[in-house]
């Protein structure tokens, strides 16, 4: 008996060792033939129990002779992607591959690569079961692909156009007027110090995802629904909890996106039994939500079938069931024989789902990096300032016209910090792909050409393309030995006269289908235009984020409403009082404020990525917001 036990455990390690010494044979072979320098590791890097291991099998990596893994350090842990940017490619390559028993991985930085890997959407799709566990709550735009992408992206992309982008403009400079009341506080004055801009940024981009998600108008604390409102958004828009929930859906959109993660990788029956208030909140979290998200779904059902109007304003679920519930649902138009295209219950709420996240998320942390890189950079606000005063004045927000000035404000300072944000700061540093199964795909980089091995994941590492000099305008840096400042915020490079058109050919075999949504420029033509493929912060092609064009007019309306009449600075208080400040010399204040600004780089340096590169833990820059004429630095320091 234990004879044969012992054979079978040799057997089944006998065979366990056969397939990865034949997996690494066939996938070192597969690498060769690309063409493309490779290095070996033994777990890969989208490997999630390797993910989970680090910290056990990389130590255990290293205890071979250095020639084996120094190359390819960097890349053997988490983060690497946002910490080495482009210095890693310039040792590299601009792609490599790295070669595994399980698979083979490829990264690249270049621009004509990523043009051409974007650009072809069947030849490099996306590796859909990396985003299964957004499928959670339904099949979705994201979880998707081929004929099911395709429907689902047809019937998402009809409520991305221009006319809903000016509603978002202006619920966009609403909720912005709300926080600024927030920050100023209940006297008015502001300039006091807060931790929070990071969280505030959020509910600001969670009140207006509400907005275009259900057409809800959410309050910020103080304010008051007026005596004539709809009782059912009322209902769902103050802070607290209506009949039948335990939170308000504010309270619990916004603790189930914290616990996000948590709640898509933990099963249900593990978190119920765990002892942990983390756990239980975020149970209780998530389980209002869905019954919100399903009562919004029914409520919308039967406006839809009673023939009502859904309300004045964006609401993306309520669009999804019109086109699912209404009498004309979306088919394919010119094709004779096809079906119908409906979505299901649960695939409505898993697209207005994903919307929330993509659309929060995202927009929520470039509003945080870009309103701290303009305090840590004073001059770059200042012409911000400025160029706001030529483009809207003294006008009051609210009768601002989308038409009259989204381009202008796209054109100005105002766009060439949200582009600079984004360029340094993209949501998703490393964007996933992969080559398709059926067949290995060539890729050109510099006329030379190479063969991507069928299977193999790609990570498209936009934060290095977009840190790369060769793409970029650059000078010699203001605020470090470094021989450029391509590493540093610097929204006046985006004024260069001279684009780059290098890598903007065609691509053969390129998608030619229009799948909808918005399919204009990300830059404006004002701007400087970089090679295709070097500025991918919201991907590009057909997968590009749907709603890429609604989160730059949130982002641009609310930077021109806090900075047409107020500034932000970087709080002091760690090494001065206010009135240490006072007594200061123009000199000593000068170097007091070069402390806060040192101390603000470093910590943006420590973002991190999960979902969204953002600042994890308990890590923040402190700040104040005050009125334009009281600033004690950003009005005369430099960066």
């Amino acid at each position: 008996m234990v004879s044969t036990i012992l054979l079978l455990l040799g057997a089944a390690v006998s065979y366990c060792i056969f397939n990865i010494v034949s997996g690494l044979s066939a996938n070192i072979a597969a690498a060769k033939r690309s063409g493309l320098p490779y290095f070996i590791v033994p777990i890969g890097p989208w490997n999630r129990v390797g993910q989970i291991l680090n910290k056990v099998w990389v130590p255990m990596f290293k205890l071979l002779p250095r020639k084996y893994w120094q190359d390819i350090e960097p890349t053997l842990y988490p983060n690497w992607q946002y910490r080495e940017n482009h210095k890693l490619f310039a040792k590299l390559g601009d792609a490599f591959l790295i070669v595994s028993p399980g698979n083979v991985a490829c990264f690249t930085e270049n621009a004509e690569a990523l043009h051409q890997i974007t650009s072809k959407r069947e030849a490099f799709p996306k590796p859909t079961e990396a985003y299964a566990i957004l499928g959670q709550y339904g099949q979705n735009v994201i979880t998707l692909e081929g004929a099911a992408w395709r429907m689902h992206r047809k019937i998402t992309s009809a409520s991305f156009n221009e006319k809903n982008a000016s509603l978002v403009f202006k619920e966009s400079i609403r909720q912005t007027e709300g926080l600024i009341d927030m920050w100023l506080g209940p006297d008015g004055l502001g300039n006091k110090t807060f931790n929070t801009i990071e969280h505030d940024t959020a509910s600001l981009m969670l009140n207006i995802i509400a907005n275009i998600g259900f057409g809800l108008k959410i309050l910020w604390p103080g304010q008051e629904f007026p005596a004539d409102a709809d009782p059912r958004l009322a209902k769902y828009a103050t802070q607290e909890a209506p009949e039948g929930y335990t939170m308000s859906f504010v309270k619990a959109l916004a603790h189930t996106l914290d616990y996000l993660i948590l709640l898509l990788i933990t099963p249900k029956w593990l978190l119920r039994i765990v002892p942990s208030k983390h756990a239980k909140l975020a149970l209780e979290a998530e389980t209002n939500f869905i019954g919100y998200m399903n009562q919004f779904l029914q409520e919308k059902i039967e406006d839809v079938k009673k023939g009502n109007d859904t309300g004045e304003g964006l609401d993306i679920m309520g669009s999804l069931v019109r086109t699912s519930y209404g009498d004309q649902p979306a088919s394919e138009p010119g094709k004779k024989g096809v079906q119908i295209a409906r979505l299901t219950d649960s695939e409505i709420i898993g697209n207005a789902f994903v919307n929330i996240v993509a659309g929060h998320e995202s927009t929520a942390n470039i509003l945080h990096f870009a309103l701290v890189e303009l305090a840590t950079n004073p001059a770059s606000q200042r012409r911000l300032q400025r160029d706001l005063d030529n483009t809207v004045g003294n006008a009051d927000p609210s009768t601002w016209d989308y038409d009259a000035l989204v381009n202008p404000l796209l054109g100005s300072m105002v766009g060439a910090a949200v582009n600079e944000t984004l360029r340094l700061f993209p949501p998703v540093v490393d964007i996933p792909k992969m080559v398709s199964p059926t067949q290995d795909q060539p890729i050109t980089i510099d006329g030379v050409r190479y063969l991507l091995p069928r299977k193999t994941n790609i990570g498209m590492v936009a934060i290095a393309s977009q840190l790369n000099p060769r793409y970029w305008p650059t000078k010699p840096s203001k605020i470090s030995d470094a021989e450029t400042d391509i590493d540093d915020f610097v929204p006046e490079r985006w004024f260069q006269t001279e684009s780059s058109r290098a890598n903007n050919a065609n691509v053969d075999g390129a998608d030619t289908e229009d799948f909808g949504g918005y399919v204009g420029s990300d830059t404006s033509a004002q701007l400087y235009h970089p090679p295709r493929g070097a500025f991918i912060p919201f991907s590009d092609g057909a997968r590009a984020c749907l709603g890429r064009r609604m989160a730059i007019v949130e982002l641009v309306s609310a930077l021109a409403v806090i900075f047409q009449r107020y500034s932000i600075e970087l709080a002091v208080d760690d090494w001065a009082n206010d009135e240490k400040v006072a007594r200061m010399s123009r000199d000593e204040k000068a170097e007091l404020y070069k402390l806060a600004q040192q101390k603000s780089r470093e910590t943006v340096k420590g973002a991190t990525s999960l979902i969204t590169l953002k600042l994890h833990g308990n890590q923040y820059v402190p700040v104040r917001l005050v009125r334009r004429g009281d600033e004690r630095f950003v009005d005369w320091v430099d960066s």
